[in-house]
């Protein structure tokens, strides 16, 4: 190699290694000693431009290696590096209640209406019968009497721990906070329906190539979306430079402040069905989201533009779908309650293990902390958007009930 060639190129690779990278705007505006692009495009390139996302051919260097790279990223949205999301998660104290739950089995279970009567155990003393297919109660009192536990229920009526199995601790909430609107979509990671406790990502999409990366995702990561592809019939979401994960993991949320049709205010509610989270946009920015679980076949979470008509703290919840009641359904103190389309609310469940997929009668379930925010949040009034983008939720309104729990 001859000498001058030689150190030309060692020149052209130190500016590589200790220089910024040339941005296109940079670039646009004749970063190249003032020659314009017509003028550029008649050099003879002989060197490697620095890394940088070129949008037209510089002429005077050739766009190749990183730059290549950078452009390539930055048509699919990805510019590097890539900037972290910026949110704040909500206040664990949000999922705080005064009371405690625990969920009634041995139906129907006997309620007695002093712990004399629940010490004693007499069935045919009881004051009363909780029954049905799914009964909860919450309490704020127990005792241990000759070592064995009762349970409060209300104020002079007790039940036996023999019939109630207390609820631990409450999932914590998966809601976040944004100061502004962030520039990509995002998503929590659900790994319930994978074959372990992580997903690996992928260095393209599809199952053709075993080409995983050896990055580990965990349930509930939080990920920047920045595009999607099906591959044999399956999605597949771009998280990162060359990096997919199968979409039915993640639970996606595409920023959009602008208003729904309908939508008369700057402040509205968006229930993506399909993804299973919630939006909430206030003077059209991206202010909360989180996921949700909302009704489940044949129980679906009606489609539609609906306003906040009715808030409560706590409220009661009873009903039943079939004629012979053999479904009815019991609930105390359900929290952070906001009613939008007849019996369907918004409302915290403490009752859910898991958010990310369909599970409710109707009513558009979070986590307890997760209700306390929205329920701050939310005026009477407010619009509230239900929509599934992949249309697979029936629109025929003969198909709906009032709803439930």
């Amino acid at each position: 190699m001859k000498p001058v060639l030689a150190l030309r190129i060692a020149l052209v690779f130190a500016t590589w290694m200790f220089q910024p990278a040339i941005s296109a705007q940079a670039t646009q505006l004749g970063s190249f000693a003032g020659a314009s692009l017509q003028q550029a495009s008649t050099y003879a390139p002989a060197a490697l431009c620095l890394p940088g996302v070129y949008l037209y051919e510089p002429g005077d260097c050739l766009p190749d290696g990183p730059s290549a790279y950078l452009s390539r990223m930055a048509e699919k949205g990805i510019l590097l590096p890539i900037p972290p999301l910026a949110y704040t998660p909500i206040d664990p104290a949000l999922g705080e209640v005064n009371v405690r739950y625990g969920e009634v089995r041995n139906l129907p279970a006997p309620v007695y209406s002093s712990i004399e009567d629940a010490r004693r155990g007499s069935k045919k003393a009881a004051a009363q019968r909780l029954n049905g297919s799914f009964v909860f109660i919450s309490y704020a009192n127990e005792q241990v009497v000759d070592g064995k536990r009762f349970y409060e229920i209300s104020p002079g009526e007790w039940m036996t721990a023999n019939d109630v199995s207390r609820i631990g601790v409450l999932p914590r909430p998966q809601g976040i906070t944004f100061s502004s609107t962030p520039t990509s979509a995002f998503g929590w990671v659900l790994t319930y329906f994978a074959q372990g406790p992580q997903i690996e990502t992928k260095r393209t999409p599809g199952g053709a190539n075993q080409d995983f990366t050896g990055r580990l995702l965990n349930l509930y990561d939080i990920v920047p979306v920045f595009g999607e592809q099906q591959v044999d019939e399956e999605n597949w979401y771009l998280i990162g430079p060359d990096e997919w994960v199968p979409a039915k993991y993640i639970a996606r949320v595409t920023p959009n402040p602008t208003p729904p049709q309908g939508v008369t205010s700057n402040r509205w509610i968006e229930i993506n069905l399909h993804e299973q989270t919630l939006a909430v946009y206030d003077q059209r920015r991206l202010v909360f989201a989180t996921i949700i679980a909302s009704g489940v076949e044949p129980f679906w979470t009606r489609p539609g533009l609906f306003q906040i008509y009715e808030k409560h703290e706590t409220t009661p919840m009873t009903g039943s779908f079939e004629a012979d009641r053999s479904d009815a359904y019991y609930l105390e103190d359900v929290p952070w309650t906001m009613y939008f389309d007849k019996a369907r609310a918004l409302h915290g469940a403490y009752w859910r293990a898991k958010m990310g997929f369909p599970q409710s009668h109707g009513c558009v379930n979070l986590t307890v902390g997760d209700a306390h925010w929205l329920y701050n949040w939310g005026q009477i009034g407010d619009w509230v958007y239900v929509w599934d983008p992949s249309g697979e939720t029936p629109t025929d309104e003969s198909l709906y009930s009032s709803g439930g729990y």
